[in-house]
């Protein structure tokens, strides 16, 4: 079996369909005008005239190389054009000079198409002073002009027809490319996008659920009538409020109109909102022996948006880790803000064993702090605060953005 390797390496030397077609059709035009005796001129220096066709067959055979070695094409078919011109000159030959000069320029490196047509100026120069110094007569002028449309003209409709040619293939990889960098930034578009969204549903449902798991668990192991009526209470108003939570997600996906119903939570929570985030953290894990305290200096500056917001979901997520892992105890939130507009959120929570149930953890919230975090360029611990391991702490710091730090 051959190899295929080889076969690949091999194809390209293969003359082209159209360079066969061309160098059949200049030998049969060749033929034809040798046997009609249609000769350029008389053979020189006594040479004998059936050598133009040794010139056509070799030029012919250059033909075939024209576009898979065009260099190798031209170096045959100098000589097969010099041979030619002594020996009669047939036209078919020197068409198929003009033809395998143009190919060069426009097939062969790029070093050869810059030099040839530069060659093919010099050459014809040198021919006309040549010819005007040895042969005083106006036919000087026809020759040269002959030499040109051979050599120069055919080079230089090369070297035009390549210029525009790797001109439409640099505007067609320019355009790739930038379809190619379209697609990355919408790609990470969209990725970043999941990713926010994921972050924002996980801050929005995951405290309702987190207090349905533990107080359905609750009661089902509690084996108490009040206890659990005053469970399901708790799992009925954590169920209506997450799905608020969810309608409102979702109209905020849909592009909802602005100007909706009054009674719709806002659409962006707000520092405000934190005493009423509380008191549902109180409400939850009153069971488990939960207690809140929220620190705040009443002058608080109001933050940026963006930096409102991440403080409002750090304390929103504290919350609910609180609820699902916390120790009976108190349960510390605090905000300060620097002089420069920085703010920092931390929230202190007993950990150590609960009577109560836990609901599972998967580490999404903490991943999404991180996140939100990490966006805005300020710093995120979450670990163990004591060495006996019973102190959890959340500490975020916001940088405030540098508009407010110059104001």
């Amino acid at each position: 079996m051959p190899d295929p390797t080889a076969r690949i390496l091999a194809a390209p030397l293969r003359p082209h369909r159209l360079d066969v077609l061309v160098a059949g059709g200049g030998l049969l035009c060749g033929l034809l005008l040798w046997t009609l005796r249609l000769h350029g001129g008389p053979p020189q220096f006594g040479l004998p005239a059936w050598l133009t066709l040794v010139s056509l067959t070799a030029m012919s055979g250059a033909e075939l190389l024209r576009r898979t070695a065009p260099l190798a094409a031209l170096a045959v078919a100098l000589p097969a054009l010099a041979l030619d011109i002594c020996s009669g000159t047939l036209i078919a030959t020197v068409l198929m000079f003009t033809d395998v000069v143009y190919a060069a320029v426009l097939y062969g490196p790029p070093v050869a198409a810059r030099r040839i047509p530069l060659y093919c100026v010099l050459a014809t120069f040198l021919a006309t002073v040549v010819l005007a110094a040895l042969w005083h007569d106006p036919q000087v002028v026809i020759f040269s002009i002959a030499i040109a449309l051979g050599t120069i003209a055919p080079a230089w409709t090369g070297a035009i027809i390549r210029n525009h040619r790797d001109a439409a293939q640099a505007a067609r990889l320019r355009a790739e490319q930038t379809a190619l960098l379209a697609e990355m930034d919408r790609t990470q578009a969209v990725a970043g996008e999941r990713a926010r969204m994921a972050r924002e549903l996980h801050d929005l449902v995951a405290g309702h659920l987190s207090a349905i798991a533990i107080h359905a668990t609750a009661a089902q192991t509690i084996d108490d009538p009040a206890a659990t009526r005053e469970a399901l209470g708790v799992i009925r108003e954590n169920s209506v409020q997450g799905l608020a939570e969810m309608r409102r997600l979702i109209g905020l996906l849909r592009k909802a109109k602005a100007g909706g119903d009054g009674d719709e939570p806002a659409a962006t929570p707000t520092l405000d909102g934190l005493e009423a985030l509380l008191d549902r953290a109180r409400a939850n894990g009153a069971a488990s022996g939960l207690s809140f305290l929220l620190e705040a200096p009443r002058s608080l500056p109001k933050p940026v948006a963006p930096v409102e917001l991440a403080a409002y979901r750090i304390v929103q997520e504290s919350l609910t880790n609180a609820l699902k892992h916390a120790a009976p105890g108190e349960v510390l939130v605090r905000l300060a803000q620097d002089g420069g507009g920085a703010l920092t959120v931390t929230v202190r929570s007993p950990y150590d064993d609960r009577p109560g149930p836990r609901a599972p953890g998967s580490g999404a919230g903490l991943t999404g702090m991180r996140e939100r975090i990490a966006l805005l360029g300020g710093e995120f611990e979450a670990g163990p605060e004591s060495a006996d391991g019973t102190v959890w702490l959340v500490r975020a710091a916001l940088p405030a953005p540098e508009e407010e730090a110059h104001r």
